[in-house]
């Protein structure tokens, strides 16, 4: 994406320290990629190492959820995605007819009360109240 120097110098009228700077740019380099002007502008900042948020957070679980993956109190909501889903897979639980469709062992039935079969996108939503 090229931009030439009277558009970007007209964009950045307002701060005359920027717009002096692309003044003082030679006529052949009016045609030039924005991201290496924005890429040389920013300096290295270091980041700092922050907690996990969201799936990666640990949290503490149900005593029901904490039966079925045998009495870790505290996990991430992704492990026990993966949890659940390598227990369907090992029983075989899933529909021959429909892999969407997860039926439910006595297992699984206590995370999921009610439920005899279910489809394979409602796990997330299921388990969602057993993180306290």
């Amino acid at each position: 994406m090229a931009i030439s120097l009277r558009v970007v110098s007209s964009l950045l009228a307002a701060n005359s320290a920027v717009s002096s700077h692309f003044r003082n740019l030679p006529a052949s380099g009016r045609d030039f990629r924005a991201a290496t002007i924005c890429s040389a502008a920013k300096q290295a900042v270091e980041t700092e190492k922050r907690e996990p948020r969201g799936l990666m957070k640990p949290r503490r679980v149900s005593p029901e959820m904490k039966a079925f993956l045998g009495g870790t109190s505290e996990i991430k909501r992704a492990d026990v995605l993966k949890e659940v889903w390598a227990h369907i897979k090992t029983h075989n639980l899933q529909d021959p007819a429909n892999k969407k469709v997860i039926i439910c062992d006595a297992k699984l039935k206590t995370i999921f009360p009610g439920k005899d079969q279910i489809g394979f996108l409602e796990i997330a939503r299921l388990i969602t109240p057993h993180f306290l």
